[in-house]
């Protein structure tokens, strides 16, 4: 089992912080601006696509890669093939090649190999990703990005070393309705000098009534003969085995998951953080934190982020609501968006239609709006400001391929990625330090300049994080 919270904490003040600018051996050395992966962008062209990760989530996207037309599947690797949840894409797709570790994978395969894509818990996204981007391959990655402030840092400074290579985070709305409506009204100025934003997720979580007073890990059961426990760590400290950390379970901790913030913040507060130019808070604050406690995360949570001005837009703050009974605050005039049959479900159940659904509200000097998950348009609310503002809004474009398509036809040459590394990354980072805040129950400030938390010396140290285990260290060095 792991270490107690104390020993952690020790740990943690006596490890050498893993640099971002590290001057060892790099394994990013063998992406080059004429690598034979980088296509010609032909009509007709498929993409040879390596799934990583091929149950639940993942699962989900390798069936939405295939109805793209446009990937060529070429190997398949989960560290349980012999789960349930894999069968699914292994009866639809049984000849091609199967591994359980990635990194086997891609040493045997990595000739025949152009893509990855990566759906599997958060914790492992980050080898995984520097070890394809290392061998010149694209990466699709689900969100977030990945665990920890400093990995989100270098997948950020491996995609810039090597902009040959496609990448895409996973919020799939990034490439709907909601993407190109946001970007319209605010070159159109109808959204502008935003002061603030609320986001709000209430439906229950896979930890809600559990033990608020939890004072360990849970006790070690036998591991599943199917199961690569080892592989499945990735680079995270050993755990003994137990049914709570797998199949979606991983995201109820803070060693493996991201919380409901992880989970829903992209699909959220994707498009205003990247048309407002929001970029990183300089405070992150828990304003409610019920069920605190040091494993697992809070049964809700109320996260303020403040942002500083930019140029000519003004401060501006957002506050995070999750948990059943943690609604926001709703303006006069509010209209709640509907259920939409195309957003997915919490992968704990269903979304409870009798409360508020996910979505957001957005305050603007003259027009408030109210939004959706994922790709869900917004409104202007009251009712008869939006009838009186109707004649002034911009036409929006329709997109021309969705997230998956999108990601492919990048790698084809034929479009750009609407959600790369580099908008992708600065996203992650803000939902990595609103996880330090809820980890810690406490106000961090940070100054966007160094990057660092000035008022807290085990956050500041906690961006990096836990080192690696023995053996996983060569994957943070850059």
């Amino acid at each position: 089992m792991k270490p107690t919270q104390k020993s952690r904490r020790s740990f943690l003040k006596n490890a050498a912080l893993l640099s971002a600018a590290s001057a060892m051996p790099s394994i990013i050395n063998k992406a080059n601006a004429s690598a034979p992966w980088i296509s010609s962008g032909k009509a007709g062209e498929k993409v040879k696509l390596a799934c990583i990760g091929i149950g639940n989530q993942g699962g989900s996207d390798v069936m939405s890669f295939a109805k793209t037309g446009l990937a060529d599947f070429v190997a398949f690797c989960d560290v349980d093939m012999g789960a349930p949840h894999t069968q699914a894409v292994l009866k639809a797709f049984p000849d091609v090649p199967r591994f359980q570790d990635f990194r086997t994978m891609l040493d045997k395969m990595g000739n025949q190999i152009e893509a990855v894509s990566v759906g599997v818990p958060d914790h492992s996204h980050f080898a995984i990703t520097m070890m394809a981007m290392g061998m010149g391959k694209h990466v699709y990655v689900e969100k977030p990005m990945a665990r920890t402030f400093n990995e989100v840092e270098l997948m950020m400074k491996a995609a810039a070393k090597h902009p040959k290579l496609v990448t895409q985070m996973g919020n799939q709305g990034h490439s709907e309705a909601n993407y190109f409506q946001f970007k319209a009204w605010v070159d159109a100025g109808i959204i502008k000098d935003v002061t603030k934003i609320t986001a709000h997720m209430n439906s229950a979580r896979r930890w809600h009534g559990w033990d608020k007073k939890y004072t360990g890990l849970p006790a070690g059961e036998a591991v599943p003969a199917s199961l690569d426990w080892d592989t499945w760590h990735g680079v995270t400290q050993k755990h003994e085995y137990n049914h709570d950390y797998i199949n979606g379970q991983w995201r109820c901790w803070y060693d493996f998951g991201m919380g409901a913030l992880g989970d829903w913040g992209a699909h959220l507060v994707d498009t205003a953080h990247q048309f407002l130019d929001l970029g990183l808070p300089n405070e992150v604050s828990m304003l409610r934190a019920d069920g605190h406690n040091p494993f697992f995360y809070p049964q809700s949570s109320t996260i303020l982020f403040r942002f500083p001005e930019r140029g000519k837009m003004p401060a501006c703050d957002i506050t995070w609501y999750d948990g059943v009974n943690n609604v926001p605050p709703l303006p006069e005039g509010y209209r709640g968006p509907g259920l939409d049959s195309n957003i997915p479900p919490p992968s704990s159940g269903k979304i409870e239609s009798q409360r508020l659904n996910p979505g957001k509200i957005i305050y603007g000097k003259d027009l408030t709006f109210a939004g959706g998950s994922h790709g869900k348009t917004l409104s202007i609310i009251p009712e008869e400001k939006a009838k009186e503002m109707a004649s002034k809004l911009p036409v929006v474009p329709e997109s021309t391929s969705n997230h998956y398509a999108n990601f492919l036809k990048s790698c084809l040459g034929q479009e750009q990625t609407r959600s790369p590394f580099a908008i992708a990354g600065p996203l992650s980072q803000v939902f990595c330090l609103g996880v330090l805040s809820q980890h810690l129950n406490a106000t961090l400030k940070f100054d966007r300049k160094t990057k660092q938390i000035t008022n807290n010396k085990m956050a500041n140290e906690m961006l990096v994080g836990i080192p690696p285990r023995k053996g996983w260290e060569q994957y943070y060095k850059i």
